[in-house]
């Protein structure tokens, strides 16, 4: 039987890293063409819709010049029509940007890819050896990790505050031309806006939390943890309980932030991909060392499924920890939960 595609192409990089590096390299150049043609599309398609909400407007601007003259229904039309312009605008503006964020992000890769490739060609990262392919698997994972992560933060920022921000441009429109014809109604359009502005506020406020949160810094990693712990559960609607045992204090910040990373990925491992409803978190800091422990009552899954691309958050917290000298074991199996363990060793 033959192999799919990615197991194919995973099977000839255990032989050769460099093949694996092509192939991703072939793939990344075959989308920015094809994003390259999107946005050329896109930008002609840009400019005629801006002419077009050009002339609406001027059309609008007469018609609000002699508006007691004219019967409702035509200034409704005209309105209308306008409304229709900004709103395709907007989103045509919307998609563009995130094109061209897509094609920094692939541009980036790429070039990522095409070092790689070279560091391989002039033997700076053998392909033989078997220490050698390992760090070349780890090089890969870590550089597509990245590479995930980027896209996601992008397309959430994307769909999230730089859409209702596009949203409350159009709103404010709306408002200010109804002002002089129906001050009700832009009173609600007003009052509207005020509700969106403060739910995507606390959008934007959680998406900072997510990046990098402030009280990471300024407080420490149990009560950051604590917090988003709260937090995840408001959202994800899941039993998350969190106990904090032995000498609470400040670490150094790179072990804070790797801590505090790897508990983000269990967690969302464990609902997510578990599809846990109880999730228990344990934070021991000790002398020597601290351990962060995480039990769910999940599917649980077979450890030897590690190396599947759905799994790769786990086995990249894996190889963190042993950079850092320490350990990180799984105790599952399928239909019996996960416990999640990492021990990271304190220097003082």
């Amino acid at each position: 039987m033959a192999l799919p595609k990615n197991e194919q192409v995973l099977a000839s990089s255990l032989e050769d890293p460099g093949q694996l590096i092509q192939t991703e390299l072939d793939d990344t150049t075959r989308a920015l063409k094809e994003i390259t043609l999107l946005l050329e599309q896109s930008r002609g398609e840009l400019s005629k819709l801006t002419q077009r909400n050009t002339a609406v407007n001027a059309h609008l601007q007469q018609i609000h010049d002699q508006i007691d003259k004219l019967p409702g229904e035509e200034v409704r039309t005209v309105y209308d029509s306008a409304l229709d312009a900004q709103q395709r605008l907007f989103q045509m503006r919307g998609q563009l940007e995130k094109l061209q964020s897509d094609q920094t992000h692939l541009e980036h890769y790429k070039n990522t890819l095409e070092h790689l490739k070279a560091a391989i060609s002039t033997g700076g990262m053998g392909a033989s050896g078997k220490s050698e392919k390992g760090g070349m698997a780890s090089v890969e994972m870590l550089v597509n990790a990245q590479e995930s992560e980027r896209q996601r933060l992008s397309r959430q920022m994307h769909d999230g505050p730089a859409q209702a921000l596009s949203n409350f441009i159009l709103q404010t429109e709306i408002a200010m031309r109804l002002l002089d014809v129906d001050p009700v109604q832009a009173r609600n359009e007003l009052g509207n806006l005020k509700v969106a502005a403060m739910s995507t506020f606390q959008k934007v406020r959680n998406f900072i939390f997510e990046l990098r949160p402030m009280m990471l810094d300024d407080l420490g990693l149990a009560p950051t943890i604590r917090r988003y712990a709260d937090t995840f559960k408001e959202q994800a609607g899941v039993e998350v309980s969190v106990i904090v045992s032995g000498n609470e204090r400040r670490l150094e910040s790179y072990v804070e932030v790797m801590i505090f990373r790897s508990m983000q990925e269990l967690l969302s491992y464990a609902v997510h991909q578990n599809q846990a409803t109880l999730v228990k978190i344990q934070l021991d800091v000790g002398e020597s060392s601290i351990r962060l422990s995480l039990d769910d009552n999940g599917n649980g899954f077979d450890t030897d499924s590690l190396q599947k691309e759905s799994n790769l958050s786990l086995k990249l917290i894996k190889d963190r920890a042993e950079m850092l000298g320490g350990q990180f074991d799984i105790d599952t199996a399928p239909g019996k939960g996960a416990r999640v363990t990492l021990t990271i060793p304190i220097h003082a």
